[in-house]
Parts: C-alpha cells; sequence; structure tokens
C-alpha cells in the first residue's frame, strides 16, 4: 500500500497587495506584499523547511529566490492548522507573476515533500486584473 502524499493535503493561500506608500514608479520601483497562509488539512504534523520563488517581472525578467524556511522561521503546522506570514517583492513594473514552492517535512515521517505555490498575479493601481 502507498503511503498518502501529505503535500496533497496542504492548500495555499495568498493574498497580494500593492504598498503604494514604499513604491516610487518614477524610479521603477513597485513594492507588494504578500500574505500566505498554509493550512494543513492532514492528519500529521508538518514542519515547512525552505521556500522557493519564480518572480517575473513586467520585464519579463525572471528571479528566483531560495531559502530556508519564511520570515526567519521554520514553521511547525499541526493537524488542523494554519500558519500565516507577511513578505514583500519589489518590481520593475506595475504588473508581475509569482510561483513557487515550499519545501516541507512530515514530521513523523521525516519524509520530505514539497507543496507547490500557484502562480499568482502582483498588479499595482489602474492595471487591468
Amino acid at each position: 500500500m502507498t503511503a498518502p502524499v501529505l503535500g496533497d493535503e496542504i492548500r495555499v493561500d495568498v493574498e497580494p497587495a500593492f504598498r503604494e506608500d514604499e513604491s516610487a514608479p518614477e524610479e521603477e520601483r513597485f513594492v507588494f506584499s504578500y500574505t500566505i497562509t498554509v493550512h494543513n488539512h492532514s492528519g500529521h504534523s508538518m514542519q515547512l523547511l525552505a521556500r522557493h520563488w519564480k518572480i517575473t517581472q513586467s520585464s519579463g525578467e525572471t528571479q528566483e529566490v531560495r531559502g530556508k524556511g519564511v520570515v526567519g522561521q521554520q514553521p511547525l503546522i499541526g493537524p488542523g492548522q494554519t500558519f500565516r506570514y507577511t513578505s514583500r517583492a519589489i518590481l520593475d513594473g506595475p504588473v508581475g507573476v509569482m510561483e513557487g514552492a515550499f519545501t516541507c517535512v512530515d514530521t513523523a515521517t521525516q519524509r520530505p515533500f514539497e507543496v507547490a505555490v500557484a502562480p499568482f498575479r502582483l498588479a499595482g493601481p489602474n492595471q487591468v486584473h
């Protein structure tokens, strides 16, 4: 019997927001915050160990960001729990796209797995959504 893939029971919600107060369009600096909520719908505890983001700028240029954990943490998320954090991305234009994945581990089995984060749009004011 094959063990269930824990990643299938993890959901990631994203809420992006344009940060007009931190942006400087005349300097091609567009700042966005994004709030991530990780929902653990499994019966196992998991730990988020690392992140990988692919950021596509308005210009078409892409940037990859990898690192341990998120916002300085490697959170442990128990069964039925959520973890929420907010971070930022700085783009060279008013529109961009982010997508990525979290590397996690099932704390009971120590089996690593990935949770994909579907592409989400970062769009400043007066942009077509």
